[in-house]
């Protein structure tokens, strides 16, 4: 029997995704099967149009699928009802997004507690400060979003989803409103959660230095897996071999 701490972090069974019918029908995932191993970095790359984003969406439960089946843990979340996948959402999935989400009313640390204020659960505040001063964001934490650079921003948005310590963590191109010091920040910082904190994270990426973070890189065309790769400990080797396999789907 799975159990929750068993089964993967997610996972995606013979997956579709189809937008409109007929001649203006759009298969965005077109079959296919993943799974995410909890504790592992995991980036998905692919040319314009070719499913990434549609796939993160679906397995964070941020829209449906045609057909197959996408389960969180143990729980199937294509059979749940609204009132249920949000609650999930809220509870076991974190989510980054690159225009950073934050309201803007609102403190950095009410931003970071929001979902658990939400939820009605009681804050963990041990967690919360090393979650914080892990992000080097613990002396901005009175301070609105417009008062934060685009870096500290993301560094709040990135500590809204580890704090409530979700089953997963999904980035949709979380460095992608970032400066180039900023973005080695937000990397360093996912990678720390990964390997510290024992946390799984998943982002889409067109940046191949982004994904040379990640345990491992998944390659989408025309809405399916076509090629997965191991990166080496050698950032720069896997930065290579990502872009050639980047350069063969674009050709």
């Amino acid at each position: 029997m799975t159990t929750s701490a068993t089964a993967p972090a997610a996972a995606a069974h013979n997956i579709t995704k189809i937008y409109g019918e007929g001649e203006t029908e759009v298969r965005a995932l077109d079959g296919g099967s993943v799974s995410f191993k909890r504790g592992e970095f995991t980036a998905i790359m692919g040319p314009s149009g070719s499913g990434k984003s549609t796939l993160m969406h679906c397995l964070a439960g941020l829209d449906s699928v045609t057909s197959g089946k996408v389960s969180v843990g143990n729980i199937d979340i294509t059979s749940l009802n609204d009132d249920r996948l949000t609650q999930l959402r809220r509870e076991r999935i974190g989510f980054i997004f690159q225009s950073f989400n934050l309201i803007p009313t609102l403190s950095a640390a009410e931003n970071i507690t929001l979902p658990i204020d939400i939820a009605g659960h009681k804050l963990d505040q041990e967690w919360m400060d090393e979650v914080v001063k892990k992000m080097r964001i613990d002396n901005r934490l009175d301070h609105k979003p417009s008062e934060l650079s685009g870096g500290q921003q993301q560094r709040v948005a990135c500590a809204r989803a580890i704090v409530s310590r979700p089953d997963i963590i999904f980035g949709d191109e979380p460095t992608g409103n970032l400066d180039s010091n900023s973005s080695r920040d937000m990397l360093q910082i996912l990678r720390s959660a990964v390997d510290d904190w024992g946390q799984t994270v998943v982002i889409v990426t067109h940046d191949a230095k982004a994904a040379a973070y990640a345990n491992r890189v998944l390659f989408l065309s025309d809405g399916q897996i076509v090629h997965e790769l191991e990166n080496t400990d050698n950032p720069r080797e896997s930065r290579d071999a990502i872009l050639d396999v980047m350069m063969n789907l674009e050709n």
